[in-house]
């Protein structure tokens, strides 16, 4: 039997089966993903193989379905392990705040690097519009242009108030999609407003570290009532890059990419080679300052850059 992993709570992994059933199933001993070391063989949005236990209403994971792709994270700690956050995705969304808690550059191009390296489309969402002074509005205006200049498409909306989620609504439908972001964005209230019925737990911020609380515990996917599925995930803190090549990591900024074959050297790094078109762009301001740094920041290891 056949079905989509639709949970993810740890050791336990709830199935939507093909037949129509939810089955909350294992994995089956020492089951592992080829090449990949992970927290989590199996994540949501993986389609897999069970096999319903001996008199049991549970089930045992025995394949896992080629992905199609899959979004990963490391931990910025000791430990260094990764963790798959969703498979087999149509687009990731990266739900962004400005302030209450902010949301930095430095991450924002992590998430987007990381979406490029595994070839999911992805878009920013600026969540809490309605918070917004005139001195943000500026700040927001200069971050949409960063993005939308280099062809990542940007969102203004406010959850609590409504504004412009019809059009997100139309984004979603018919695919699967993820959204991320810090705890305390407001995911969990977006997702509530675009699925009637819906009633994720909703946090407030924390007034000593400006950090939302972890309301989301596990990913889950909800269906939409228009069509395609949501994915929602645990607030990232943290976002390191994974599995990236330094030679390869130019290759996840589009604005570099499309420079790169002018360079002089065909291994140029773009950090200090002479006749390099990257910094060339820099000097002139045709790649954003912040990128650049957030490009130096990855090669060098640096995953905390604010």
């Amino acid at each position: 039997m056949q079905g989509l992993v639709i949970k993810s709570t740890g050791s336990w992994y709830q199935v939507a089966t093909d037949t129509g059933n939810i089955v909350d199933c294992r994995i089956k001993g020492k089951f592992r993903t080829k090449d990949i070391q992970t927290t989590n063989p199996i994540a949501v949005g993986d389609r897999v193989d069970i096999e319903m236990e001996p008199e049991q209403r549970t089930g045992i994971i025995t394949h896992l379905v080629p992905r199609k792709n899959y979004i990963i994270r490391k931990s910025v700690n000791l430990s260094k392990q990764a963790q798959i956050i969703a498979a087999n995705l149509d687009q990731a969304f990266l739900v962004v705040t400005l302030a209450s808690p902010r949301t930095s550059l430095g991450f924002i191009d992590r998430f987007l690097v990381t979406a490029e390296a595994y070839d999911i489309p992805a878009k920013l969402i600026f969540n809490k519009l309605d918070l917004f002074s005139e001195e943000g509005m500026e700040i927001l205006a200069e971050y949409k242009h960063i993005y939308t200049s280099i062809g990542y498409p940007c969102y203004e909306v406010s959850a609590l108030e409504g504004t412009n989620l019809d059009i997100i609504e139309g984004l979603l439908k018919d695919k699967v999609s993820l959204f991320s972001g810090h705890s305390g964005v407001g995911k969990s209230t977006l997702i509530n407003t675009l699925i009637p019925g819906m009633s994720l737990k909703t946090g407030e911020i924390s007034d000593w570290s400006d950090q939302g609380k972890h309301t989301t515990t596990f990913a889950e996917m909800h269906p939409l009532p228009g069509g395609g599925y949501l994915i929602d995930s645990p607030g990232i803190r943290e976002l390191g890059v994974i599995d990236i090549d330094k030679g390869e990591l130019g290759h996840f900024f589009p604005e570099m990419r499309k420079r790169m074959n002018e360079c002089r050297f065909n291994n140029c790094r773009h950090i200090n080679e002479p006749g390099c078109s990257v910094l060339e762009a820099v000097k002139n301001n045709d790649i954003e300052l912040s990128r650049y740094e957030s490009y130096l920041s990855i090669f060098h290891n640096h995953d905390t850059r604010s």
